[in-house]
């Protein structure tokens, strides 16, 4: 019976202190990630303005090639969008809208992922001598919930990961041989 009670003062005391710890985690987490493309602007931007494009480069199209897309009426720019739904653990199912493009600069999108939250994403497109500079960010507010922030401090690595692979698919297409 001591050791029964021991082992749940353990767990209490762990409880308690996952809940302390939540409280100095911030609830909003940014994931970015960058990649020097060797093409101009007007090149890359339609890869990701055009919301059928991303079959093409998307990471988690790559996870799951069963996923199943349903896209909205508008192909490319602000209220263009699509939504997914995958029996893949990693990818679930959720909807994604473009709210703002401004052409070969920057582009604003809102993910909703069904069983988490909304997440504000971002594509910036800046020339730079070698090519173009293309940041992916992603802005998410994991709320007061402690596991939830505490999974927050594991979002980079998870969803970081994602980014660069899908900014790599961008990077080959834009540069495949004619």
């Amino acid at each position: 019976m001591q050791a029964f009670f021991i082992i749940l003062g353990a767990l209490i005391v762990l409880v308690l202190g996952l809940f302390i710890f939540s409280l100095f985690l911030p609830p909003v987490v940014k994931i970015e990630r960058t990649l020097i493309i060797p093409a101009p602007p007007e090149k890359i931007f339609p890869y990701v303005n055009t919301v059928r494009n991303w079959e093409l480069w998307s990471p988690w199209k790559e996870q799951d090639p069963t996923v199943a897309i349903t896209y909205g009426e508008k192909d490319s720019g602000p209220g263009a969008g699509y939504s997914w739904e995958s029996r893949h653990p990693n990818i679930g199912r959720g909807h994604m809208t473009i709210l703002e493009s401004r052409p070969d600069q920057f582009i604003a999108t809102d993910t909703d992922f069904m069983s988490m939250s909304t997440a504000r994403g971002t594509f910036r497109f800046d020339p730079v001598p070698e090519g173009t500079l293309v940041t992916w960010s992603m802005t998410c507010n994991m709320g007061q919930h402690p596991l939830r922030k505490v999974m927050g401090l594991m979002m980079d690595k998870w969803v970081g990961k994602d980014f660069e692979k899908g900014l790599e698919g961008i990077r080959r297409l834009v540069t495949r041989p004619a």
